[in-house]
């Protein structure tokens, strides 16, 4: 585990978690080496995210099921267009969240067609509901998000750099070479529903994850954007509010197992290691743990909870470990949450 050396030139938010300037990122990465550590390292308080900047999001999952499920895509796994109910998290479907999918780098990978077909998930072509006029804006919208959290994504590889290349399986790497020339980049536009006499909260002791279950993402870096509440009206846009509750939101585990709440300032973005950097790495950067919380309140049954995920990773060849490369290790985690429909059971 790293030994790491209290620096006055890291600076924190009251959570804890490394706050870079945008500005100091751009122009001098390679200084940030003791931020890094702190964020990504091994050290028992460390955080796994660093921070730094939706109603769309809310429009597409108020749509007529009918509409909306026409975007869905089951070849590859749920991983473009919208997905609803099919994820499976904490072993059962995932139906308190809906998502949308899509690499805004590219809208269609140039890879073989053997490997389009070998990897459905990362490979296939950007769905995109351009003849839905609730979400007339929503291709340019999502593209501009993406790609400004990939640029400001690319520039942290730099800073993480001098950190991570003595442990990366193949030291001659680049994280930032790794994330720039990969086609496997894929966005997240995620709203969260409020609770529902299907999906109720418990009159007491809440869950911690009662929004969305513990896990990992299988990213090299994950960027997040900071969460729109909103709240229904029944006529007309739904109207941004405050969280439902002081325990509302985003939840992680610290490398020594404290739970942490994480709040990321409107006008910041955050980043989050995932299990590839983790394995590439030897478990020196270490994956994030985390979660959702509904928290519970008297109005929580009328407020959604909208976001945005980039999750940064290799090409599918791209060895991680002794035994699996990037599309092998991802293969495991689809089977992992999603099931094999036509057999009925996870493949």
């Amino acid at each position: 585990m790293a030994t790491v050396a209290h620096n006055s030139n890291v600076t924190l938010t009251p959570e804890g978690a490394v706050s870079i300037s945008y500005n100091e990122l751009v122009s001098s990465p390679l200084t940030l080496t003791s931020s890094i550590e702190k964020a990504f390292g091994s050290h028992p308080d460390s955080l796994g995210i660093v921070i730094k900047l939706l109603k769309l999001a809310y429009r597409f999952a108020d749509l007529d099921p009918k509409i909306s499920e026409r975007y869905a895509d089951s070849k590859s796994r749920y991983s473009f267009g919208w997905s609803h109910g099919k994820e499976i998290m904490n072993g059962k479907p995932d139906t308190m969240k809906g998502s949308y999918y899509a690499n805004p780098v590219v809208d269609e990978p140039n890879v073989s067609a053997q490997l389009r077909d070998a990897y459905p998930e990362y490979y296939g072509k950007n769905i995109w509901p351009s003849e839905t006029a609730e979400v007339k804006d929503f291709e340019h919208a999502f593209k501009d998000l993406g790609r400004f959290v990939f640029r400001v994504g690319c520039q942290l590889a730099v800073a993480c750099q001098p950190f991570a290349s003595s442990y990366l399986s193949d030291a001659s790497l680049s994280l930032s070479d790794l994330i720039s020339s990969s086609q496997t980049v894929k966005a997240r536009l995620l709203h969260y529903f409020p609770p529902s006499p299907e999906n109720p909260l418990p009159a007491e002791d809440e869950a911690i994850d009662s929004w969305c279950g513990f896990h990992l993402d299988h990213s090299l870096l994950t960027g997040l954007c900071s969460a729109l509440y909103l709240r229904k009206n029944p006529t007309g846009e739904p109207s941004v509010v405050q969280s439902p509750s002081p325990s509302s939101g985003l939840y992680i585990r610290t490398r020594g197992g404290a739970l942490t709440k994480v709040s990321i300032p409107i006008d910041c973005l955050a980043f989050q290691t995932g299990e590839a950097l983790e394995l590439a790495t030897a478990g020196r950067l270490r994956a994030t743990p985390h979660c959702v919380r509904v928290g519970a309140a008297a109005d929580a049954e009328n407020i959604s909870r909208e976001t945005f995920a980039l999750f940064m990773q290799p090409n599918v060849d791209q060895q991680l470990s002794a035994t699996e490369d990037f599309g092998q290790f991802s293969k495991r985690i689809f089977d992992e949450h999603y099931k094999d429909e036509a057999a009925g059971a996870a493949p």
